[in-house]
């Protein structure tokens, strides 16, 4: 590996010895300072929070699938409508009841759930967002993918899992894997869903104040699209995605009555040159779907579609580079290397294969909710 250099030149990274571990870290790890810490007044308090946060993390497969449960069995959208007793719910999953007493106690303890002193149940504010956030259910009902992948960890980061989250998703192969109507149309949903949220920090992040056409590459059915449309109505706009996902977009466009707005073109960027005539090119979560190699090759396809003076904007979640974080680093990283095609970047790399393909003024404003997405941007130098 080498260090990304945003000036284009890459340089090696500088060898050091192993850093021997200090003094506090073996103190804090011997068994004789815990159990003093877990007694002592000024520390006892430290000892409980970080106890408490690692079997956080130990017991965090199974709070993911109580989560995951809940979103099966629907309760969280059955809960929007009515307060329901553990009878009720179990019934309406088919589940035994004693069962289904465990699953909501669970419910309650990782906050997504409350029970009344009537015995009835009811959503938290966080299992409100659970129900009422686009997409939020779709992605968690799909995870049961991503678990098996996941199985076996240590196989798994060795690299010796054939995994079958790249199968469930095929379109990043390209024109000739998205063949399957159904799994097209899983996707398109999907996707559809979630950028709701994409699309909102997205535009409140930049301003396309003075663009004339918009083009959005892989942009799916259009969801982006249509939130940029209602935030500059005579902004004219191109999709550009592979044919199996134009007439979900055509009818998106037309439901909206965008059709004299909107120009669809069909093709894949990794076999067929992207249109000329817009000034801003978005490209919103597609770069993290692809290896080094094709996002080289997409963003100097995008550079040379840009007039002089034209705009590449990138929108997708980013991991924190040398200051990893949960959203970026502990969950797309791994969701990326289990499709096998491409992997979560940090702000600074995408900045550099920016950099790299001619783009100037590069721009990272401070994303709104970096677990949802994160922006770069470049002009194309005239």
């Amino acid at each position: 590996m080498t260090d990304v250099d945003l000036s284009g030149v890459q340089t090696a990274p500088k060898q050091s010895r192993p850093r021997a571990a200090s003094r506090l870290t073996k103190l804090v790890a011997s068994r004789g300072f815990q159990k003093w810490a877990a007694r002592f007044p000024l520390t006892r308090r430290i000892v409980r929070s970080e106890g408490e946060a690692m079997f956080g993390l130990v017991a965090g497969f199974c709070h993911s699938q109580i989560l995951q449960a809940l979103v099966e069995f629907k309760i969280p959208q059955m809960l929007l409508q009515h307060e329901l007793t553990a009878d009720a719910l179990a019934q309406e999953a088919d589940a035994p009841l004693d069962r289904m007493h465990v699953l909501l106690s669970g419910a309650v303890a990782i906050g997504i759930l409350k029970r009344r002193k009537s015995g009835r149940y009811a959503l938290t504010t966080r299992g409100a967002a659970l129900a009422g956030v686009p997409g939020l259910a779709g992605m968690i009902a799909h995870h049961d993918v991503l678990y098996l992948d996941l199985a076996d960890p240590v196989a798994f980061f060795r690299g010796e899992v054939e995994t079958e989250l790249a199968e469930f998703w095929p379109y990043v192969f390209g024109a000739d894997g998205a063949t399957d109507s159904h799994v097209t149309a899983t996707y398109s949903q999907l996707m559809a869903d979630s950028q709701v949220l994409v699309a909102e920090d997205t535009l409140a992040s930049v301003s396309m104040a003075g663009v004339r056409r918009i083009m959005d590459v892989g942009g799916g059915s259009g969801a982006f699209l249509g939130a940029v449309a209602a935030a500059y109505p005579t902004l004219q706009m191109t999709l550009f995605d592979l044919p199996a996902v134009v007439p979900t977009a055509q009818a998106r466009f037309d439901n909206m009555g965008l059709a004299d707005r909107v120009t669809i073109a069909p093709g894949s960027f990794r076999d067929d040159p992207l249109p000329q005539g817009a000034d801003l090119i978005s490209l919103v979560r597609v770069l993290y779907d692809h290896s080094d190699e094709t996002v080289t090759a997409l963003l100097r396809a995008v550079y040379d579609a840009l007039p002089d003076g034209g705009s590449v904007l990138i929108s997708e979640p980013m991991t924190g580079g040398d200051r990893p974080e949960r959203a970026g680093d502990a969950y797309f990283a791994l969701y990326c290397m289990a499709m096998r095609t491409g992997k979560a970047r940090s702000a600074d790399e995408i900045a550099g294969f920016l950099d790299r393909a001619g783009f100037v003024d590069l721009q990272r404003p401070k994303p709104r909710r970096p677990f949802i997405t994160s922006i770069v941007s470049g002009v194309k130098s005239s």
